[in-house]
This record gives C-alpha cells, structure tokens and sequence, in this order.
C-alpha cells in the first residue's frame, strides 16, 4: 500500500504543482519555461532517438519535457511511499522533505545536463521554482497522510 499511496500522493502534488506554476504565470505574464524540452532534447540526443525538426519535433521535445516532470513528481511520491512506509511523520517535515526531493528531482537534472546554473538564479527564479514544489510537498504529505492513515 505504501508504493501505491506514495505514487497517488505523487500525482496529487504534481497537479498542485501545476496549478501553482500556471497561476504564477497568468498573474505575473510569464511565459512556460524553456528547460524541460530543452532537456527532453538533450536527453533524447544522448540516447540516440530523433525527435524530429520544425514544429512536429519542438512539440515531441515539449510532450517529452512534460512527461519528464510527471515522473519526477510520481517517482518522489513513490520513493516517499516506500522509505515513510506507515511511519506518520509530523506533516511540516514530510512536507518540507517531499518539496526538496521534488525540486532535486527536476532541477538536479537541468544543472547535470548544463542547461542551467542556479548559482546564478535571481531571487525571483528561486521563488518561481520554489513555490510550487512547496506546493507539492504540502499537498503529497497531506494526501499520503490521508491514504495511509490508521
């Protein structure tokens, strides 16, 4: 059960992850980033595969970079699920541990790929990437919480 509530409450917190990310750009007017297709290029090109060239291609290298952060977020709550187990950790520290290891999962990627450097990330990228993973971990650790309750 532990797998499969750390996958479920994996899903819940990329959804809140998105909406997050989607509401800071309708308020603020900014655009999507670039990273996870640049990245689902770089990827694809390391393993060989051909995503193609022109438009058909930049929307393979866009489906892909959105799948990739799917499965950060479903693989955070699964390796959740199975190093919690029916430990009930206080909900702030399991939140606060699901948003780092989500944000790790997704950023520790682009920075190994040299796509990105958050040396240099002005305070308003950091609270851009930051917040909506905090979203995912509140919302993962209360879902997982609610799944595997007593």
């Amino acid at each position: 059960m532990s797998l499969g509530a750390g996958i479920v409450a994996g899903a819940a917190g990329t959804t809140a992850l998105n909406v997050v990310t989607y509401l800071d750009m309708a308020v603020r007017g900014r655009p999507a980033s670039r990273l996870p297709s640049e990245a689902a290029g770089e990827l694809a090109g390391r393993a060989g595969a051909d995503l193609g060239s022109g438009q058909a291609g930049e929307s393979r290298r866009e489906g892909v970079g959105a799948l990739l952060g799917y499965a950060a977020g479903l693989g955070a709550g699964a390796l959740y699920g199975l190093l919690a187990g029916d430990r009930r950790l206080p909900l702030p520290v399991a939140a606060l541990g699901l948003s780092v290891v989500a944000m790790a999962a997704g950023d520790v990627p682009l920075v190994a790929l040299r796509l990105t450097d958050p040396r240099g990330w002005e305070a308003s990228s950091w609270v851009a990437d930051a917040v909506p993973h905090l979203a995912y971990g509140l919302t993962a650790a209360a879902v997982y919480r609610r799944l595997t309750r007593p």
